[in-house]
C-alpha cells in the first residue's frame, strides 16, 4: 500500500482517537441534561452540538477546527463559577482560567494520541480565542458557540435575566457573528419572549 494512503489512514485513526478521548472525558460530567427522555452528560451534549453547528456552517472544516469544537469546553464542570469571586473581576478571571484549563487538557490528549506540536498549538489557539477575529477558523468556532447558545441556552437564560442585560448580551453575540451565522440565527425557533428580545437588540443597533 502506498505511503500516502497509510498516512491518511493513520491520520484518520489519530483524529478518531482524539475525538474518542475528548468524549470519554466529557462523559464524566456529573451534570446531566435530558435529551429526548434520556439523561446525558451535559458537556458531552455541548461538544456534540458545537461540532454539529461548525459542520453545518463549514462542511469542509479543517481538522484543527473540528478538534477544537469537540474539546472547547472539555471538563468544564471541574472549575465551577464559585471557584472565583462572584464579581465582574472574578467572572473574567474564571473565564480566563477556563480557557487555559481547556487548552491545557486538550493539548495533553492531542499529544498522547500522536499529534505534532504544530497541530496542538493551532487547536489551543482556537481554545484560547487567540487570533479572533482575524483567523477564519476562530470566526467559525465563535459562530458555532453563539448558535449553540441561541438554540439551546438562550430561552433558559432569558427566563431568569433582566431584559436590558439580556439585550446587551445578544448585541455582543450578534457583533461577533458572521453574516452567515446571523442568517442561521434568524431562522431558529424562538419563544415570544426570546423573539422580542432579539428584535429589541437588533433595533437598538440598527441591524434589524
Amino acid at each position: 500500500m502506498p505511503d500516502d494512503v497509510n498516512q491518511t489512514k493513520s491520520g484518520a485513526a489519530r483524529f478518531e482517537a482524539a475525538i474518542r478521548r475528548f468524549d470519554q472525558e466529557n462523559s464524566r460530567d456529573p451534570n446531566l441534561e435530558i435529551i429526548e427522555g434520556v439523561a446525558r452528560p451535559r458537556e458531552l451534549v455541548y461538544a456534540e452540538r458545537l461540532t454539529n453547528w461548525v459542520l453545518k456552517l463549514c462542511p469542509d472544516a479543517s481538522e484543527e477546527l473540528r478538534l477544537a469544537a469537540r474539546c472547547q469546553h472539555i471538563c468544564r464542570w471541574m472549575i465551577p463559577r464559585n471557584s472565583c469571586e462572584m464579581t465582574r473581576v472574578g467572572y473574567l478571571k474564571w473565564r480566563n482560567d477556563l480557557k487555559k484549563f481547556h487548552a491545557d487538557w486538550a493539548g495533553q490528549i492531542l499529544r498522547e494520541v500522536g499529534y505534532p506540536e504544530e497541530t496542538v498549538a493551532k487547536v489551543q489557539a482556537l481554545n484560547l480565542k487567540k487570533n479572533f477575529p482575524d483567523d477564519p477558523d476562530s470566526r467559525m468556532l465563535e459562530d458555532g458557540l453563539c448558535l449553540v447558545f441561541l438554540e439551546f441556552q438562550f430561552a433558559e437564560l432569558a427566563a431568569k435575566t433582566a431584559g436590558d442585560k439580556m439585550v446587551n448580551a445578544l448585541q455582543k453575540s450578534w457583533k461577533k457573528m458572521t453574516p452567515a451565522a446571523r442568517e442561521r440565527a434568524m431562522k431558529l425557533n424562538y419563544g415570544s419572549r426570546e423573539q422580542a428580545l432579539i428584535e429589541r437588540a437588533l433595533e437598538q443597533t440598527g441591524q434589524r
